[in-house]
């Protein structure tokens, strides 16, 4: 997968602190959160580019998800989540996200999304608009 650093793309970090419901009973983060901090990563830099008021025009859904486990996070371990835009076609948007340990930078996890746009009011695929596209690359704020 691509690193943050050889992709021309704005990234967006999104940081957050492993809590006690996210750890099984191996003592470290049950990979179901992975995916979770990855949705939750990309929501923030939604949320981030687009004000209210503008969002509620779009509904992102995912359609497919490939994750490369590398090292487990750790009860109270504050993870850097820096997510970054990929390729866009038509309707869908690739998207990576990194987590790392903020502490060392030790890569935990990576991921891959495949987002579908649909339109709210047909829920159907919705061409990702130049605009879009351009807030998605730009820096948030």
């Amino acid at each position: 997968m691509p690193t943050p650093h050889n992709h021309p793309a704005f990234h967006f970090t999104h940081e957050i602190v492993v809590p006690a419901s996210a750890i099984d009973e191996l003592h470290h983060a049950n990979n179901v959160e992975y995916v979770r901090w990855v949705q939750d990563t990309a929501t923030a830099h939604w949320l981030a580019a687009f004000p209210v008021g503008e969002r509620e025009h779009y509904i992102w859904v995912v359609r497919e998800h490939h994750i490369r486990y590398h090292r487990p996070a750790l009860l109270h371990d504050k993870l850097r989540c820096t997510t970054w835009i990929g390729e866009i076609r038509g309707a869908q948007c690739q998207r990576f996200v990194r987590i790392e340990r903020a502490v060392d930078g030790v890569l935990l996890c990576e991921a891959e999304t495949q987002w579908v746009l649909l339109d709210p009011q047909t829920q159907r695929p919705k061409r990702i608009e130049a605009e879009v596209e351009r807030r998605l690359w730009e820096p948030v704020g």
